[in-house]
């Protein structure tokens, strides 16, 4: 746990009794706050009561009467489509509001760091696709060459529940926009952009706030080091503000499709990666038989890995290796298995049309499993990247609605998982690949895409004894 400096005998907070929000109450408490909390729900109000914390109904007048901070769980609005009622209030009583993310970068540092042969270092990933494989990677490449690291964030454990820092270790942190929207402190070693596609426009007011709260990880403490995918102009338009000049080695420009040639550069091209310094290859990686990164959308997560690894005095042929056994994630271009000659792969991530193309150019001969409560701005853009299709299998409550906009594709209407995998199954011949790549959220029918991506795995199985 890292105890939250800073608040010793204050009054703080806590909105929202999640993961993140039980343990910023816990590491409150830890560091000297007293610490009040609420939840809308009463099962986790009765928790947070069992773990001694005194409930407090914030939404009620005269609730922050001495507070000194509101601690806010990422999933809660702030701003829009509208505030929270109770955040609402704390800016009324002019009290400050944060979020764990906040928290952390103000608490991490301790004067035990004093005494540390190399100081600790913060790497963290945000975008709107490859956050967590590009997050889980770094921390693979440098478990794997005995470099001592955790992983947390939006992955993995919360922020303020990691250990301590060590002598030399590194934290890497996956950072949604919900999280570095509000966080009051962001100052990371080394920060990575990895990508800008339309997502969440309602949280942030439009694609411009939703990159505007991405780019407050870069802007709000300025990292020692950016590395930036630059396959969107938001990308390039951030690259350009935080350099002084092409050669300028603080930033590092990453692509997946494109040569790059500008100061120090990772790009893959046609499965190949290469870095580039001042104009001369120094690197380059075959990343087409690697099994854990398949796809032109894994690679730029390679890449963006490299360049954090490469940041961090690690050399080529150890970045290398250590991708090799690289295993993937869950419910990202995971190959479930392989039955008479059919591949069956769990991307239920793909959670909006942009990650769910960059999963239908991945691999050919598809049967394709969609569906699901669309997200704003319809299925226009996933259109272009059907070409691979050779069936879909359409589930989700509006399932009739999703296939009549994927014109040109043949297209069977399931409802369940159960029968598109088991369509998809009967249909399927030798070389294709049933694949679940939704482009859409789960909430219609699974409380979360790793509920949808299991139910996946458990119809393949049944289908496939």
């Amino acid at each position: 746990m890292i105890p939250v400096q800073g608040y010793v005998g204050q009054s703080v907070a806590v909105l929202g009794l999640g993961r993140s929000g039980r343990a910023t109450a816990a590491a409150l408490r830890a560091g000297g706050a007293d610490v009040v909390v609420w939840d809308d729900s009463v099962p986790a109000r009765d928790l947070a009561a069992q773990d001694g914390f005194e409930i407090r109904d914030l939404t009620k007048a005269g609730a922050f009467d001495g507070v000194a901070k509101l601690v806010v769980s990422p999933g809660i609005p702030h701003l829009y489509p509208r505030p929270n009622p109770v955040i609402a209030a704390a800016w009324d009583a002019g009290v400050s509001v944060d979020n764990d993310i906040g928290l952390f970068f103000q608490s991490f540092a301790t004067p035990e760091w004093d005494g540390f042969d190399v100081a600790p270092w913060i790497v963290a990933v945000t975008g709107s696709n490859g956050k967590s494989t590009t997050s889980a990677l770094i921390h693979h490449i440098l478990v794997e060459n005995g470099r001592p690291a955790q992983l947390a964030g939006n992955i993995g454990r919360g922020v303020l529940d990691i250990d301590p820092a060590h002598d030399g270790e590194i934290v890497v942190l996956e950072l949604s926009s919900y999280q570095t929207d509000l966080a009051r402190a962001l100052t990371p070693d080394i920060a990575v952009f990895t990508n800008l596609s339309p997502d969440h426009l309602d949280r942030h007011a439009g694609l411009g706030g939703y990159f505007a709260a991405k780019r407050r990880l870069f802007a709000e403490g300025g990292p020692d080091r950016a590395i930036i995918g630059v396959d969107e102009p938001e990308g390039c338009y951030l690259a350009n503000q935080l350099g002084e000049g092409a050669n300028d080695d603080r930033v590092i420009r990453i692509s997946s499709g494109r040569k790059l040639s500008q100061g120090w550069c990772v790009f893959a091209r046609k499965g190949f990666l290469s870095e580039v310094r001042k104009g001369r290859q120094v690197g380059s990686i075959d990343l087409r038989e690697i099994a854990g990164l398949p796809g032109a959308h894994n690679h730029q997560n390679a890449c963006a890995a490299y360049a954090v690894c490469r940041s961090l005095g690690l050399g080529p042929k150890g970045i290398e290796a250590a991708m090799r056994s690289y295993p993937g994630l869950p419910h990202r271009s995971q190959l479930i298995k392989e039955h008479n000659g059919v591949r069956y792969v769990n991307d239920s991530k793909a959670t909006n049309v942009d990650s769910a193309s960059k999963a239908l150019q991945a691999f050919t001969n598809i049967r394709w499993i969609c569906g699901g409560l669309q997200k704003e701005g319809g299925l226009d853009a996933v259109i272009p990247h059907l070409g691979n299709v050779a069936k879909a299998y359409v589930i989700g409550r509006e399932a009739t609605e999703f296939a009549r906009q994927l014109d040109g594709v043949d297209a069977a209407i399931c409802g369940t998982m159960a029968a598109a995998v088991a369509q998809a199954a009967k249909d399927a011949l030798p070389g294709d690949v049933v694949l679940l790549a939704p482009a859409a959220a789960s909430f219609d029918q699974y409380d979360s895409f790793e509920r949808r991506g299991d139910d996946f795995i458990a119809c393949v199985e049944a289908e496939t004894m």
